[in-house]
């Protein structure tokens, strides 16, 4: 049998059949972090940023964390359950500052930052009505990475963890506006809501978010006559659908807000700050126009309160009066239900921290996630918010220009 003539075919066909390189994605490696949980020492703070079983599953996940003594005994966790989970109790705030991020709720004290180390995270409140330069400097020198959590947003553009704590507050507000009415409290003496052949208590709602949403339930179920004031006409007819029920609503103008406010009972104040810093809708002169003995609940006091009349009370001396109208002025009213808000607060933040490990640290995070990015308000000691940078006169530096600097 006489040999075939080879032809280009054949060999173009072996060629075909031999293994082949591919390209693969690089996997990230995955990071493991030191997180440590400070004690709370300022505004009768009782929250913590995570609960045991949090604990367990970052430790699970081969995360080390560290808690300082009686963290979490404000809302009813103990030093023993933290154990139990996996965490490391230390005992003094030096201890914990070592950890590589930094969890907690309010801001650090100028105390507190000076047992930082450089290139630190921290993730905690901003409070921007009674942020301070100096606290803000002492990071920045210190070369920290800090995120505001009231900044950092989902994928689809919501605050995840002020939608928690609005939820709580909106639900809580009712209850301590109850209170305040009452005679044992030195109050009007009367009941919110209303009983039959008596006419309802009149609360007034400024804002139309999730605060407002539910206050405003929770007053509709009591029987009062809600009002609720805003200057967007689309969170207007969203709280209204909602609800499910015709409402009084209003756009925020001087003349109508006064009158409104001259028969209310109660007055929440719930609006966000847009630009940083919550204005004052409600002067002191429309204040002094008020029924005696009725109450001014400000929950935007840690943007600097919607109230001119307004200032930061805790919850050891909650109230004071002014012109005769009881104002309450708590900046973190979830705190009386510490131990819910604290569930909900743990159950954003355990997915995010394990998130970020995934991506290869909170660097890769910061990088890759814009939700995540805009929470950073300083970045190895440049001031990187612009609301922040306004506040104070500052000149503030694009993030994403500094981080692309500094991988090259």
């Amino acid at each position: 049998m006489s040999d075939k003539k080879k032809t280009g075919f054949e060999s173009l066909a072996k060629a075909s059949l031999v293994p082949q390189e591919q390209m693969l994605a690089v996997k990230k490696e995955k990071n493991s972090f030191v997180i440590g949980l400070p004690r709370e020492i300022s505004l009768q703070e009782n929250r913590i940023t995570l609960t045991p079983d949090a604990v367990a599953l970052l430790v699970n996940n081969g995360h080390d964390v560290w808690m300082e003594t009686k963290a979490g005994v404000g809302s009813k966790f103990s030093d023993q359950q933290y154990s139990e989970a996996g965490a490391k109790i230390v005992y003094s705030p030096q201890e914990v500052y070592k950890a590589s991020i930094i969890l907690k709720i309010e801001p650090p004290t100028v105390e507190e930052i000076e047992y930082m180390h450089p290139g630190q995270t921290l993730i905690s409140a901003i409070q921007m009505g009674h942020l301070n330069p100096e606290d803000l400097h002492a990071m920045m020198k210190k070369k920290i990475t800090a995120l505001a959590y009231e900044f950092i947003e989902d994928k689809v553009g919501g605050m995840p963890i002020i939608r928690a704590m609005s939820e709580i507050a909106g639900s809580t507000v009712m209850l301590i506006a109850a209170e305040y009415l009452s005679t044992a409290n030195n109050g009007k003496g009367v009941i919110l809501g209303g009983i039959t052949g008596v006419p309802p208590t009149k609360v007034v709602i400024i804002g139309a978010g999730t605060v407002a949403e539910f206050a405003a339930r929770a007053a509709l179920g009591l029987g009062a006559d809600v009002q609720v004031f805003d200057n967007h006409l689309y969170k207007l007819r969203r709280i209204k659908h909602i609800l499910g029920q015709q409402l009084y609503t209003s756009t925020i103008d001087t003349i109508t807000l006064s009158e409104s406010l001259k028969s209310a009972d109660v007055v929440i104040g719930a609006l966000r700050a847009e630009k940083g810093r919550a204005r004052h809708v409600v002067t002191e002169e429309m204040v002094s126009k008020m029924k005696p003995d009725s109450l001014i609940i400000d929950l935007s006091i840690d943007q600097g309160g919607c109230v001119e009349t307004s200032e930061i009370t805790t919850l050891k001396k909650p109230a004071f009066r002014k012109h005769d109208v009881i104002h309450y002025c708590v900046p973190n009213v979830a705190s009386r239900v510490a131990h819910t808000a604290t569930n909900a607060l743990s159950n954003i933040f355990t997915p995010t921290i394990l998130r970020a490990a995934e991506e290869g640290g909170v660097e890769e995070m910061i990088l890759t996630h814009k939700w995540f990015m805009k929470g950073v308000y300083t970045y190895k000691g440049s001031l990187t918010n612009e609301s922040v940078a306004r506040k104070f006169g500052l000149k503030h530096k694009n993030i994403e220009l500094l981080m692309a600097a500094g991988r090259f």
